[in-house]
């Protein structure tokens, strides 16, 4: 069986939760025998692979599912659907889309519309977790049968971190706030700054930079308590060493589907602060995990100062270790493809 992974053309300039999903995807499947890779359509023609796996439903990416389905090759698409589209946010959705169509005379299409054909021109769409699978039905008018849930997994090398390389790094042992994530407005690590800039409490930031967004980043640094280490490989052991080392992992997202830092960190034992805005399903992670509106610098300092009376929990980590690994991933996946290309 031969799939061509694609996604938007810009994605692997940077590094951030979907580059390492679509790595460690593509790793899964590999070790089961499936000749996934991710093509160029620049060079490589859809039409010498049996199928089609689509990361992301934005970005224009839509277009691909399209091609593909003109071709008549089978698509699987994990589109990452954020949590505000709501069943609501879908009807005036359509209304603005039938609004700008008839003033422009179909010419133009809103994103709405470009993320629902990608999924309609999808044999299988795996979502991450039941908020979005519930998303993807109630705003898009997906039939349920063509939504799984398959979760991210997480690689074994952060259930064994050791905190010591991150305390020799850091010379120092006090306890920190970790957080993992592109320096952006959007992943708001300044209302984290700003939160805890009372506490007595470092930060440490690890994430790549953009250089538009360099000015962000000065207004953090301009706080004594930040420490920023840069960007890491996402197997670099000090990556792993880190999120063992942090008293609390803390992602206050504007809006996130499923994190893999959130995930990575708890199975090194430290307990999450996440924004409440997300598509996880937190059910048996217990206290482990606090959701905060993003925007709220009293519940962020709150939320964290819970977790840090709390402590950790060992029966998360093995409950963990039992659901979220990459070959159950890749097994997961594998069925689904096997599924849609008996159908098709």
């Amino acid at each position: 069986m031969r799939v061509a992974v694609l996604s938007y053309p810009m994605l692997f300039q940077t590094q951030g939760g979907l580059q390492n999903q679509i790595i460690e995807t593509i790793a899964a499947l590999q070790r089961r025998g499936i000749k996934a890779e991710l093509i160029n359509p620049n060079t490589q023609k859809l039409t010498d692979f049996d199928l089609v796996h689509l990361f992301s439903a934005i970005n224009g990416n839509h277009r691909i599912a399209e091609y593909a389905k003109a071709f008549g090759l089978p698509v699987v698409t994990s589109p990452l659907i954020q949590p505000h589209w709501t069943r609501g946010m879908g009807r005036w959705a359509r209304l603005l889309e039938s609004l700008v169509g008839k003033t422009t005379n179909w010419n133009i299409k809103t994103e709405y519309r470009m993320i629902e054909s990608c999924l309609r021109n999808s044999d299988c769409v795996i979502a991450l977790g039941e908020t979005e699978r519930q998303c993807i039905i109630e705003a898009f008018g997906i039939s349920g049968d063509l939504v799984r849930v398959i979760p991210n997994g997480i690689p074994e090398r952060f259930f064994n971190a050791s905190p010591n390389l991150a305390i020799e790094m850091l010379k120092a042992s006090e306890p920190f706030i970790l957080n993992v994530a592109a320096i952006n407005p959007y992943k708001n690590q300044l209302t984290l700054t700003r939160a805890i800039a009372s506490t007595g409490m470092k930060l440490v930031l690890v994430g790549d930079c953009l250089p538009f967004q360099q000015s962000y980043l000065e207004k953090i640094l301009a706080y004594e308590h930040v420490t920023y280490i840069g960007k890491l490989d996402y197997d670099a052991p000090l990556l792993a060493s880190l999120y063992a080392a942090a008293s609390v992992f803390c992602l206050p997202s504007l809006s996130e589907v499923m994190p893999l830092s959130a995930l990575e960190a708890l199975a090194a034992g430290t307990p999450v602060v996440l924004t409440e805005n997300h598509c996880m399903n937190l059910e048996g992670f217990g206290a482990m995990v606090k959701e905060v509106p993003p925007n709220n610098e009293q519940a962020i300092r709150d939320a964290i100062s819970a977790l840090l009376r709390q402590g950790s929990d060992g029966k998360v980590r093995s409950a963990l270790a039992k659901t979220y690994t990459w070959e159950a991933v890749g097994e997961s996946i594998y069925k689904c493809y096997k599924d849609v290309l008996a159908r098709v």
